[in-house]
């Protein structure tokens, strides 16, 4: 199998390196004209979300790219995700993404997080008044099964699930989850997540690989650690490029975002960036810290999660 591939369970194979298209502004043009660029780059894997406002503008720019003849259908991977309003009809969630992105099916569909809310709510930071109380996990999940049936997607999985809520969805699934999309760069390593998720045959994707510089919440701490420029001097390559290939190495793919044509190909080089067992061994050392917590789906009265301990079962 290609080293710049992973095989999912079911049997899909994924391309480790992935173009996220989440944009803050939902700039429809700049998100159309940034696909087209990756796709000539050779970029074949893209995420996006309901809630990322970019589901259009992708399905748009892949529409094109197929039928100016630059791309076959087979060739791109595409996921999208369940959001937390939608979790009481994930087929009507996922039929509505697929007549907005102009598809036929998804390659990967996900759970965005482990929590309910309210029919109709659109807005990622939900008020306390849009909560649903009960979870709805097992119901949810019966949804994502039947999409898969019905032939809307060729995978399901999950995304910002701890180590317990895998374990907890397994004892109910039919259908186990191939993916599970989380934070995951040298500054938040995932060690326990991974080695579950290894256990149970499902593929890591790790979002905001680089620690997210330019979101309000993300952070240049990594690619501006001194260990990382160190290591990615010793090899002729930029820190992002050690971060990216870092997560590669452990068998995850990795969903950067980035619009700009200079940095995508320099994102894409890191596939031929080798780490050696020195480069692994200082970066465990590193210390840790998570950046997306999730505060906004904590609270005391109408949440589940009374604590950001809870939503992630005190492994934060």
């Amino acid at each position: 199998m290609r080293s710049d591939v992973a095989r999912l369970r079911c049997g899909k194979t994924i391309p480790l390196l992935g173009m996220g298209t989440y944009c803050p502004k939902k700039d429809r043009e700049s998100t159309i004209s940034a696909v087209h660029q990756a796709i000539k780059i050779g970029y074949r894997h893209f995420d996006t979300a309901k809630i990322y406002g970019s589901e259009e503008a992708l399905g748009t720019a892949l529409g094109q790219a197929i039928s100016y003849g630059t791309v076959q259908r087979e060739d791109i991977f595409v996921t999208s995700k369940l959001w937390s309003s939608d979790h009481h009809d994930p087929i009507a969630a996922l039929t509505q993404t697929l007549k907005t992105m102009g598809l036929e099916y998804l390659d990967n569909y996900l759970v965005h997080w482990p929590i309910k809310l309210k029919p109709g709510v659109s807005e990622p930071i939900p008020k306390e008044e849009e909560f649903e109380k009960d979870l709805g996990i097992e119901e949810t999940w019966q949804g994502m099964e039947r999409c898969l049936e019905m032939g809307l997607c060729k995978s399901i999985g999950v995304s910002n699930f701890s180590s317990k809520k895998i374990d907890d969805l397994l004892d109910f699934a039919s259908v186990s989850p191939s993916v599970n999309q989380v934070e995951m760069h040298p500054l938040w390593r995932q060690n326990k997540l991974r080695k579950v998720c290894e256990e149970n045959k499902i593929h890591v994707s790790g979002y905001s690989p680089l620690g997210a510089p330019g979101n309000c919440w993300g952070s240049t701490a990594v690619i501006e650690h001194p260990v990382i420029k160190s290591i990615a001097l010793k090899h002729n390559a930029t820190p992002a490029q050690v971060a990216l290939r870092w997560g590669m190495s452990k068998g995850a793919s990795v969903i950067v975002k980035s619009f700009n044509g200079a940095r995508m190909r320099e994102n894409k080089r890191a596939l031929e960036v080798n780490l050696d067992d020195q480069d692994l061994s200082l970066i465990d050392q590193l210390e840790e810290w998570k950046l997306m917590r999730g505060d906004f789906l904590v609270n005391q009265t109408t949440s589940p999660y009374k604590s950001i301990e809870q939503l992630w079962d005190n492994e934060i």
